[in-house]
């Protein structure tokens, strides 16, 4: 079995030293062995882990989801579905740009013919197009909505901590913080509520009630919830209501 440096592992995985040197640090990929200097020393599993962790990563999961479903008697399984739900999103992305394809070789040939170019071929790229740019803009939507949700409420805590300190009154930083905080809960919840939850256990999908969602650990790809079905209490996958 091959053994590995930490800069190999990182040039192998097209990451930073810094970045395997982080993962070691959080829990995430620790060395299998060290040399007699204390140098790193990783073998060929754990190049199979730190791969696996940069596709997780790349799919949306932060390093604190990635270690609890990596740590999880589940994990297998977890993973499993994690990767399922990507390949599906990719396999729906790769159908639409097939379809733009076509749409435009069509075109292309009618105008290299000087033949009429069908109205409803020019129609079919458009909404194609604009199915595509609308699901784009969505999750570029959702996504800045969260991040300004979070924003938001770490500035009012900043400020309304300020305001105290100038007026010494209480009441206005509460007030500051409180409308501000509101905010960014409603727009996680208005995130949190499109989506359904899929158990590791028993592929049972349900779905939470919006205040179990907005209190349960994890991020927009897994959370630590119970399954109403088997009541395993596990790292459940989240995706997008069908």
């Amino acid at each position: 079995m091959s053994n590995y440096t930490t800069g190999e592992m990182a040039k192998l995985c097209g990451i930073s030293v810094r970045t395997v040197q982080f993962y070691d640090h959080k829990g995430v990929l620790h060395p299998s062995s060290e040399s007699d200097g204390g140098r790193r020393i990783y073998n060929e599993d754990d190049l199979t882990k730190l791969r696996l962790i940069c596709t997780l990563k790349a799919i949306g999961l932060t390093l604190d989801s990635i270690k609890g479903v990596m740590e999880s008697e589940m994990s297998g399984k977890i993973l499993t579905i994690l990767l399922d739900e990507q390949v599906e999103s990719l396999s729906d992305e790769i159908i639409e740009r097939q379809k733009q394809l076509e749409m435009i070789a069509i075109i292309k040939e009618s105008i290299r013919n000087k033949a009429t170019i069908s109205a409803n071929s020019i129609l079919d790229v458009e909404h194609i197009m604009e199915r595509k740019n609308n699901s784009r803009g969505k999750k570029k939507l959702v996504l800045t909505h969260l991040f300004v949700g979070l924003l938001a409420v770490t500035q009012a805590a900043f400020f309304a901590w300020l305001i105290y300190l100038a007026t010494n009154s209480t009441w206005w930083p509460i007030a500051a913080y409180l409308s501000m905080a509101v905010m960014g809960i409603i727009i996680t919840l208005l995130v949190l509520r499109g989506n359904e939850y899929v158990c590791p256990k028993c592929d049972t999908v349900f779905k939470l009630p919006l205040w179990r969602a907005f209190f349960t650990t994890g991020n927009s790809k897994v959370r630590w919830t119970k399954c109403p079905s088997c009541s395993n209490k596990d790292w459940c996958i989240i995706r997008r209501q069908k």
